[in-house]
């Protein structure tokens, strides 16, 4: 059965070629409509797989307006618009649409959009429905176990992390009186790492008495609908309350959702999710809740005493007061190399456990260095492929000329120099994941093969006589802006959809600077370890300029910092910069700056071979033995023999002494 189409377009000429070239393409047009409310009065009445949205309409609302109407009821939708300027497009991507096209636009590309943005939507609905049932089988067992309260409502937050994104949760009944304040959540600290928030704890916080905080609570009479706050504005006309104030003031929140829970004792529970970052809750989230209301009322259900009093309080254990559960990411064994906590790498984090299990191709996003491959890495170690192998490809390294047989292999005598046959990356990833690193960079011939692997799984190595079958799960990556590669035609819009069905993006260094300290410290131990020698703290100077730093290079470049800085310690004193970093400023680094990072690691290198250099001097080329160059910088002689080979010092470099 054909899909069946919406159009949304309202130059009649421009809609009625659309509609003549999507039936000649075997498609089922289901109508035109001219203007969004038109669409969505359409949409109400017959079912359609897709719409093919202009952003400029008919009537008071625009195509953006129904695109997040679009998003929240799960229909699939591509853009087509003449107007592509940087704002437009940056209100358009926050929809999350199915493909965008820009007038004008070849027959072939809406083709292959349409086939692409179908294709998507089926990966995403099928994820979605699995997730759904995964998390409505969670709340029913935790319903079921035998737990106290405070126990269970933390269970209940780490089911639901994954699906609804929190920095703090909290949840209480209504109505509440203001002489008793019964209120309490997980404040997360870590990806598996929860601290406990009471009304104590609340109070020490906010610094308020508690004669406050009953004036707070009698002025935050609380509706019972689901609404969504965010950047101290409300998408709802219930205006926010004090107490939400109270709650967003002291854990610096930015947005929030507020879901109301009827129990059977005629009082309400609230369960309230806030977020450090803005605009983080939609109506898929809303419309999630909404569709496990039934399950997580039976699991709140268990949260209430079972002879509740005229205040309806949710119950405390009386060892709660201070508790919390400690783990990390070391708690998931996958994430023991991922240091740090901060709610934008937690985000991306809570995106790999959520789509680790499942074979939908993965794109990370983000600038190098921000260790996309331990990511990679995660998810097949999170998924049913783990027992599987884990195939790294960097695209970037490979040349033009043998990319080809190094993805899919060939057969001996296939080619000059083939000697024996050779199995491809994507055999050898056959049953695993193969992670495409800096696939950006793959020349465009080599995308067209990509694309067909993807769509087949099948291979054709060179010299084959016939393709083969591939069970291998995509896992790409890439510091390009990818949307970019496409508009300038050095990357293919439909591979590009193919890849990007489950896109995760992680920040750079310098928006997590609050995990600074922590990676600082995760390296210094290592390569203290790794070079045998004592680990006696960072100096404060020292940390203050890696905070202040700006990190072109991320994590990457923070670790060959604290690399030098191990070695050309003595290890009896605190590690120390032997020179300044460049630009420590707080500004986000220009693109020449992010470009001349390879200067800056060849000024680093030069250092430290003209530093390694004068200790040999000093000991007339020694390394090993009583007073040789290894004992005076207290490092192994195998350590300082590879940095040396690492940095090319020869003999001859020495000169005479």
């Amino acid at each position: 059965m054909s899909a069946k189409i919406l159009i949304v377009e309202d130059e009649f000429v421009v809609a009625n070629s659309l509609r003549i070239l999507l039936r000649q393409a075997g498609y089922s047009v289901g109508g035109i409509a001219t203007s969004a409310e038109e669409a969505y009065q359409n949409l109400q009445q017959d079912k359609h797989d897709l719409v093919l949205l202009d952003i400029r309409l008919n009537g008071s609302e625009s195509g953006i307006d129904l695109a997040r109407k679009l998003k929240a009821e799960h229909i699939a939708f591509v853009y087509l618009s003449a107007n592509s300027s940087q704002k437009v497009l940056e209100e358009a991507k926050k929809t999350e649409p199915y493909g965008f096209l820009v007038k004008p636009f070849r027959e072939k590309d809406l083709l292959v959009a349409l086939d692409i943005a179908l294709y998507i939507h089926k990966n995403r609905l099928e994820s979605k429905l699995r997730q759904e049932a995964l998390l409505e089988r969670q709340l029913v067992e935790i319903s079921l176990e035998d737990s106290e309260d405070k126990q269970t409502f933390l269970t209940i937050a780490r089911a639901i992390r994954t699906f609804i994104p929190f920095d703090l949760i909290v949840c209480g009944t209504r109505p509440l009186p203001a002489s008793r304040f019964d209120d309490y959540g997980y404040l997360r600290a870590g990806f598996d790492e929860y601290q406990f928030i009471g009304k104590d704890e609340l109070l020490t916080i906010s610094g308020l008495k508690s004669d406050a905080l009953s004036t707070i609570i009698e002025n935050s009479n609380t509706d019972t609908h689901v609404a969504t706050y965010y950047n101290g504005g409300t998408t709802d006309a219930t205006p926010i309350t004090p107490l939400q104030s109270v709650w967003s003031t002291c854990f610096n929140i930015e947005s929030f959702l507020v879901f109301p829970v009827a129990l059977s004792n005629g009082s309400w529970a609230y369960y309230s999710f806030y977020s450090r970052r803005r605009d983080v809750y939609t109506q898929s989230h809303m419309a999630l809740l909404k569709h496990l209301v039934s399950s997580l009322t039976r699991v709140t259900e268990k949260l209430v005493r079972s002879e509740v009093s005229s205040t309806s309080a949710i119950r405390l254990s009386a060892s709660g007061k201070h508790d919390h559960t400690e783990g990390q990411q070391g708690s998931v064994s996958e994430f023991k190399s991922i240091i740090g906590k901060h709610p934008l790498l937690l985000a991306a984090l809570d995106l790999v456990t959520q789509v680790a299990p499942y074979k939908t191709s993965v794109l990370i996003l983000g600038e190098s260095g921000t260790g996309k491959e331990s990511i990679a890495q995660a998810i097949h170690s999170l998924s049913a492929r783990k027992t599987g192998p884990f195939i790294k490809v960097n695209c970037a390294s490979i040349p033009a000329s043998l990319i080809e047989s190094e993805l899919f292999g060939h057969e001996k005598g296939a080619f000059t120099g083939a000697i024996e046959k050779r199995k491809g990356k994507f055999e050898q990833a056959h049953e695993g994941t193969l992670f495409l690193d800096e696939v950006g960079e793959m020349p465009l011939d080599m995308q067209v093969r990509l694309l067909r692997v993807l769509q087949e799984k099948e291979i054709d190595p060179i010299g084959g006589k016939s393709p083969r079958k591939v069970d291998v799960r995509i896992v790409a990556a890439t510091n390009r802006n990818l949307e970019r590669e496409v508009a300038e035609g050095r990357f293919r819009l439909d591979l590009y959809y193919r890849l990007n069905v489950f896109p995760i993006t992680l920040p750079p260094l310098r928006e997590r600077k609050s995990d600074i300290q922590a990676l600082a410290f995760y390296f210094a131990n290592r390569f203290c370890k790794e070079f045998n020698k004592d680990f006696n703290g960072i100096s404060a100077a020292m940390m203050d300029e890696l905070e202040g730093y700006t990190w072109p290079g991320n994590i990457r470049e923070l670790e060959n910092v604290l690399e030098r800085s191990v070695i050309l310690n003595d290890g009896k004193s605190e590690l120390e910069l032997k020179q300044s970093l460049l630009g420590t400023t707080d500004k986000v680094p220009s693109k020449i700056e992010i470009e001349t990072l390879g200067d800056v690691r060849r000024i680093q290198r030069e250092t430290e071979r003209e530093y390694l250099i004068s200790v040999l001097k000093k000991t007339k080329g020694h390394i090993r033995g009583a007073n040789g160059a290894a004992e005076l910088l207290n490092i192994k002689p195998t350590t300082l023999e590879a940095r040396l080979a690492k940095l090319g010092i020869q003999r001859e470099d020495l000169g005479t002494w």
